[in-house]
């Protein structure tokens, strides 16, 4: 899957340019000029805190018109060809990480399962009436993925009565090895936000290394479970040390430096690990919106590679054969280092066109593009 997240805009202020408008069909013209072949759209409900047990299926448009711009959009996108994977989310109203949600009691905890059950299945109705081809039963549920086993199987026989396509689940990176219903659904997810270093100012090969040993952990879960793995979620901000804390987002920082150059690079040691490993079946890069020039939903450090220098490493990577294609012979050429890697050689980098012998991680950088300075 050479897939993208196109995230929706629900605005009283911009009516007229979310999912399944005019505006969300250039952008899916753009994507599959950029190579595309997939999209994950982002539906979302609403809870209060992490404690409640409420899900509201509105977010900010009733759900009546959401739930009909998405079936649009779900046509836009399949009249072009496209896989279309759907992924109900959570907003948390007060803030915090839906990862953390705990209500409480056992009581509270049954309640807001009911309510989480209404919220999936509801969605899941929306997606089989709408012909996509994939569904996650929910995303980042790290607090009780790993726990309350017989309620998510009979959720995953409920889901599945109602939707007939592939089912998923979206894991947090650091939650996928604990989820306890991977053997019920059809393939692995991970919303893969690697750290690649854990030390300021690392180098591109630092960065590679630790892609490798990434993937190699989401290759590792793929071999035990028996199931293809896919990034439902990967990206990285165009700010300095991006791939460091890559959740973290700008606004809660201070003196932010915007660095296009570190979103590139981040992203392209994390792909250039993953596309030659036959268990990793793709990726969708998170995100862009609806509203291809919208600039209301993230500052420019933020995670949209739209016109910014990580988008030429898309480009490149969708156009090249992938370990899991039919045909995986020919090299990607890594847009970052300007070097070539193809599936016969794992993840590392060949020093020059493939000999079919040997091969090298690279000891100096190369260029993402005609008339960019060179870089470490």
């Amino acid at each position: 899957m050479r897939g993208v997240t196109v995230g929706p805009i629900e605005s009283s202020q911009q009516m007229g340019r979310g999912y399944g408008s005019e505006y969300s069909a250039a952008v899916l013209d753009e994507l599959v000029r950029l190579g595309a072949n997939a999209i994950s759209i982002t539906p979302f409900g609403r809870i209060w805190n992490l404690h409640s047990t409420q899900i509201a299926l509105d977010f900010e448009l009733p759900i009546a018109q959401s739930q009909t711009a998405l079936l649009r959009f779900v046509a836009q996108a399949k009249a072009r060809g496209l896989y279309v994977l759907i992924i109900p989310h959570l907003w948390l109203e007060t803030g915090g990480w839906r990862g953390e949600i705990d209500p409480g009691s056992d009581q509270a905890w049954l309640a807001y399962q009911g309510s989480y059950r209404d919220f999936v299945l509801h969605w899941a109705r929306v997606a089989a009436a709408s012909g996509a081809d994939a569904f996650s039963i929910g995303v980042e549920c790290k607090s009780w993925s790993g726990r309350f086993g017989p309620y998510w199987k009979q959720l995953i026989a409920d889901v599945r009565a109602t939707f007939h396509g592939q089912l998923t689940y979206s894991a947090n990176w650091d939650e996928a090895d604990d989820v306890l219903f991977w053997d019920e659904l059809d393939f692995i997810g991970i919303n893969a936000f690697y750290p690649l270093s854990d030390k300021a100012n690392a180098s591109y090969v630092e960065y590679a290394q630790g892609a490798e040993r990434a993937v190699a952990r989401a290759i590792g879960l793929g071999k035990l479970a028996a199931k293809p793995v896919v990034f439902l979620e990967i990206g990285y901000t165009a700010r300095s040390d991006a791939a460091v804390q890559p959740w973290l987002w700008p606004d809660i920082m201070h003196n932010v430096v915007v660095d296009e150059w570190e979103q590139a690079r981040a992203l392209a040691a994390l792909i250039g690990a993953s596309v030659s490993q036959p268990t990793i079946n793709g990726f969708f890069v998170w995100r862009y919106y609806a509203n291809l020039d919208d600039v209301s939903q993230e500052a420019n450090w933020g995670f949209s590679p739209h016109g910014k220098l990580a988008e030429r490493v898309l480009a490149n990577v969708f156009g090249a054969a992938w370990a899991t294609d039919s045909d995986p012979s020919r090299a990607w050429r890594d847009p970052v280092q300007g070097r070539i890697t193809t599936p016969n050689c794992s993840d590392r980098y060949w020093s020059s066109a493939p000999p079919a012998t040997r091969c090298v991680l690279p000891s100096t950088p190369g260029s993402l593009g005609s008339g960019l300075s060179d870089m470490k």
